[in-house]
């Protein structure tokens, strides 16, 4: 949203879509556009935070000329013509918001919110590895640029209904944890509809088990109707994760990622596999 929001100031003349499948509780950042591809002469695809292709949401039936691939996951299938992957960045709004601050893209309040919280959320509040210097230096650049009131940010990205809360009660009541430190849940749809949560909440929660101390490696398992497959997301405070993950249908980063399984029998291997890992680091500690 803010990249787009900036093209469109930056350069008025064109016209910029937002495409994807949306969630309801981030549309204050901006709403996505429906676009009639068939109408597009020669469109410039630009994918942002996506590595795969089988990931990149909202373009089916689009014929674009070239891509601009913004992404700090590790390289996939999805190769740009431009091409700005940086493994080492916070998060793709860090790079969105380093290429706006050094270039002659425009910056407004509107913009420079959305970019904050996107480094915020993807860094978990400054706390995951991939915090670096150089996005504490970014996000200073951004709120002198700005004058954001970053404060005030942080009540919007992270006030919670009761539901989500008691919701999370029941994760940590109900996780099973392996002697190698392996923290492991299935979440039935019924306990979604039991709480009045939506289904992604339980992938939103998951950095919160972050800090305790007897996990070392997390995932919780979710059913994706639409798929008719299960969604796994995965989260480690040590031992790298997203090799195990690419042996099961995903991958990601190294103590972040997520994959897709066709039955519970092949969760049971994918926690199998990361229990091993798990006794693995353990044991050369």
């Amino acid at each position: 949203m803010a990249l787009k929001e900036s093209i469109l100031l930056t350069f008025p003349e064109k016209k910029v879509y937002s495409v994807g499948m949306g969630v309801a509780r981030f549309k204050s950042y901006g709403l996505l556009d429906h676009v009639e591809y068939d109408k597009l002469t020669n469109p410039l695809l630009i994918v942002v935070d996506v590595p795969n292709r089988r990931r990149v949401d909202g373009i089916d039936g689009l014929k674009y000329k070239e891509i601009i691939k913004i992404d700090h996951h590790p390289a996939e299938d999805i190769i740009g013509n431009v091409d700005y992957t940086d493994t080492e960045a916070s998060s793709a709004s860090q790079m969105v918001c380093e290429l706006i601050l050094n270039t002659k893209l425009v910056l407004n309040e509107k913009i420079a919110s959305n970019l904050f919280l996107g480094i915020v959320s993807d860094s978990e509040r400054f706390v995951h590895k991939n915090t670096t210097v150089e996005t504490f230096q970014i996000v200073h650049d951004l709120i002198i640029a700005s004058g954001i009131n970053f404060t005030e940010l942080y009540q919007e990205l992270y006030l919670r209904p009761i539901s989500e809360i008691k919701f999370q009660a029941y994760l940590t009541n109900n996780i099973n944890i392996t002697d190698n430190k392996l923290g492991y849940l299935h979440i039935p749809l019924d306990v979604f509809k039991d709480y009045n949560v939506d289904v992604a909440t339980a992938s939103n929660i998951i950095n919160n088990f972050n800090f305790i101390k007897e996990m070392i490696v997390w995932l919780f398992v979710t059913y994706d109707e639409k798929s008719n497959q299960y969604k796994v997301s995965i989260r480690s405070r040590g031992p790298v994760i997203n090799e195990v993950a690419s042996r099961h249908n995903g991958g990601g980063h190294k103590f972040a990622c997520g994959c897709r399984l066709n039955s519970l029998t092949e969760m049971d291997e994918l926690v199998h596999d990361l229990d091993a890992l798990c006794k693995k680091y353990n044991e050369e500690l």
